[in-house]
Order: structure tokens, then C-alpha cells, then sequence
């Protein structure tokens, strides 16, 4: 059997050496790479990439997920980039490429796709059997989750307002949200690389008038209890049910999603 493995980019990866030196572009793989127990080998991180707390702050920051600071990476001289298409500026990838041998993209879309993540990593960096643990613990996440009858609700999910910014259904945080029936407006869908996938709205909408419930999400933009207060005394949201939402837990992929799995399966049998 091959040790080889294929990035969402289509780079077919060897196994890494033992001293390998990794950053890490994109915050939620930052975590996963700490549960592959892979700790010793992260040199780099962006100023977002946060979990866990008490092991992160070790390691330097790179800028941030869109402001990288290419001369603080090759500093690092690292041995393997970790980018995602969604979180990461091609052009600043590809100024990477020039002096990291190993740049490996990923590219989760659904709470699905975290199994390939696991074991993309697991195969790399020599930690199968750790990638295999991750995979049955969000696999018994996913089939409590398929157990369950939930009511289907029309949702509006908030990433960000000045304008209001909303997820398309191709993204990661729509089939999250689907795993517990809640479908979300507008029914739009973007390109693959960003392309129209968080759409502008804006309170007046015709299509919001469908909105069984409205999710207010902790990041990107934090939104309050004071934006939910407001929100509810809305009269174009008059009737709809208006809350805030963790959005780590949403719209993390990797390890957080086996937590994030659960989170939303609670958060929907609360009614």
C-alpha cells in the first residue's frame, strides 16, 4: 500500500522526515496538528491560530492568515507549509513555494471531509494511528447525529456586518448546519475558491422573510448580546428567533468539528 498522499491541491506528498519543520497557515489545523501530537515539529503559526492555549503560545507567529510575513516564515527555514484555499492568499502561497520544499493545501467543505484531512496529516507525518482515533470519535459524532429526526429550519448564519455577510451552501458552516436540518438562506452558492461563497445582504432582503431562526456568529465578526438585543427588536425580523453562535465550533474543521458535531446536535434538541 502507498504511504503517499494527495493534497486538495493535487500534490501528491512523501512521508515526511522525523525533524520536519511545519507552519501552519490556518488556525483550525494548527489545533489538529497539537492533537496528531505533533507538537515538537510546529515552528510557526499565524496570530489566529489560538488552540490549545497553553501549548500555542510557544510557538512564533507568521502575521495572520492573510498578512503573512514571508520573511519571519523563511526565517523559520520550515520544511512543510500548511495552507487552505478559502483561508489563504494564492499569491502569498505560491511567494512561499519559492523556498518551503513541502506545501501541502487543504480544502474541507464538509464535516465529511475531515476524515480525509485526518488522514492526509496522519499519512505525512507519521501519525496514522493518531489520525485513526480522531476519525472514529467523529464518526460515532456523525452517526448520533444521522439518528436523530430534526425538524428542518430555514436559518440566516451572520459572519459579518458593515455590510452583512452571510455563508453560501457550499461552504463548510452550511453542511455543518445541515447535519441537524438547518438549511440556510439565501439559497446561493459560490465558486470554489471564495468566489461569491459569504454574499452580501442586507436586512431588507426578500428571502429573509423565510428565516425560520437567525445564528450570530463569534467570528469572524464578534457579534453580542447587545447585536442579538437589537436585532430582535427588529421588525423586519419580527417572529424569528435571533441567537448568538460559537462559531469556532462551527466553522472549525479538523479536530474542533468532533466537538462542533456535538455542539450543534445540543444546540438544536434545546428547540
Amino acid at each position: 500500500m502507498s504511504t503517499c498522499a494527495v493534497d486538495a491541491a493535487g500534490v501528491v506528498h512523501e512521508p515526511a522526515a522525523p525533524d520536519a519543520r511545519i507552519v501552519s497557515l490556518v488556525p483550525s489545523i494548527t489545533e489538529l496538528l497539537f492533537a496528531l501530537r505533533l507538537d515538537s515539529q510546529i515552528v510557526g503559526r499565524t496570530g489566529f491560530c489560538v488552540h490549545p492555549r497553553d501549548l500555542v503560545r510557544r510557538v512564533p507567529k507568521v502575521g495572520g492568515t492573510k498578512a503573512v510575513k514571508v520573511d519571519a516564515i523563511r526565517a523559520l527555514h520550515p520544511t512543510h507549509l500548511i495552507a487552505n484555499i478559502d483561508e489563504n492568499e494564492a499569491e502569498t502561497v505560491d511567494i512561499l513555494r519559492a523556498f518551503v520544499p513541502h506545501v501541502v493545501v487543504t480544502h474541507p467543505l464538509t464535516p465529511q471531509d475531515n476524515f480525509a484531512l485526518y488522514r492526509l496529516l496522519g499519512t505525512i507525518f507519521d501519525r496514522s494511528a493518531e489520525a485513526q482515533r480522531l476519525s472514529e470519535a467523529l464518526e460515532l459524532r456523525l452517526q448520533e447525529t444521522v439518528q436523530h429526526a430534526w425538524p428542518a429550519e430555514q436559518v440566516l448564519y451572520a459572519i459579518w456586518r458593515d455590510p452583512w455577510m452571510t455563508v453560501a451552501r457550499n461552504t463548510y458552516i452550511s453542511a455543518m448546519l445541515r447535519l441537524v436540518n438547518w438549511q440556510t438562506l439565501p439559497a446561493a452558492h459560490g465558486g470554489r475558491e471564495g468566489a461569491n461563497r459569504y454574499p452580501v445582504f442586507d436586512l431588507d432582503a426578500p428571502w429573509l422573510a423565510g428565516v425560520d431562526r437567525v445564528l450570530l456568529s463569534s467570528e469572524p465578526y464578534r457579534f453580542t448580546e447587545a447585536h442579538r438585543a437589537a436585532l430582535e427588536r427588529d421588525p423586519r425580523l419580527a417572529g424569528k428567533r435571533v441567537e448568538l453562535i460559537d462559531g469556532e465550533l462551527v466553522s472549525w474543521y479538523g479536530v474542533r468539528a468532533i466537538e462542533g458535531v456535538a455542539y450543534l446536535a445540543r444546540l438544536a434538541s434545546a428547540g
